[in-house]
C-alpha cells in the first residue's frame, strides 16, 4: 500500500447497516470517516431506508458520504475496512446482512476493475439507495436518466441524519 498521502482527491462513499441500530451506526461512521489520515468529510446525504437488495434481513438505513482524501485508493479502502471492523462488520457469506459497509462509489476520475477494487462501482447505477443520498449531495454526478431507471425501487428519506 502507498502511504504517502498525495493530491486531494473528491472519494464518494456508500454508508449502509441493517443490524443493530443502523441510523446510529452511519451516523457514528459519518463521524469516524472525517477521522481517517489525510481525509475530511466534505458533506453527507440524508439518511435513507430500503429494502434489501440481494441480500435479507431487515430494511437497511442508506447515506452518501463526500471525502476530499489525498489518501490512495486502496489506502481509502483499508481505513473504510478498518471502521467497518471496529462497527463490528463479519462476512459470513456474500450480501450478509451487516452493521456497516462502506464502499467506495467514485474516487475522482479513477477507473480501475481489480480483485480488490472496482470503481467505479459496478453496481452504483442499479440502485435507488446509491443513487438519490448520492444525487441529493452531489446532483451534478448522477444523471435524470439514471434516476429514472430506479425509480420504481422504494426508498424513503428518514426525518434526520
Amino acid at each position: 500500500m502507498n502511504t504517502a498521502p498525495g493530491a486531494p482527491v473528491t472519494a464518494y462513499v456508500a454508508l449502509g447497516a441493517n443490524l443493530g441500530d443502523a441510523p446510529a451506526a452511519l451516523r457514528q461512521a459519518l463521524n469516524d470517516l472525517g477521522t481517517l489520515p489525510h481525509t475530511r468529510l466534505v458533506r453527507a446525504s440524508s439518511l435513507y431506508r430500503s429494502a434489501p437488495v440481494d441480500s435479507s434481513g431487515p430494511d437497511y438505513v442508506n447515506a452518501v458520504a463526500e471525502l476530499s482524501t489525498a489518501l490512495g485508493p486502496y489506502d481509502l479502502l483499508a481505513g473504510l475496512q478498518g471502521l467497518e471492523q471496529a462497527a463490528g462488520r463479519d462476512r459470513p457469506w456474500r450480501n450478509a446482512p451487516r452493521t456497516l459497509d462502506l464502499d467506495i462509489l467514485l474516487y475522482g476520475e479513477l477507473r480501475q476493475d481489480d480483485p480488490v477494487l472496482t470503481v467505479p462501482h459496478p453496481r452504483m447505477l442499479e440502485r435507488a439507495f446509491v443513487l438519490l443520498p448520492l444525487a441529493e449531495i452531489a446532483p451534478t454526478v448522477v444523471s435524470a436518466a439514471q434516476l429514472l431507471k430506479v425509480e420504481k425501487q422504494v426508498i424513503s428519506r428518514l426525518a434526520d441524519r
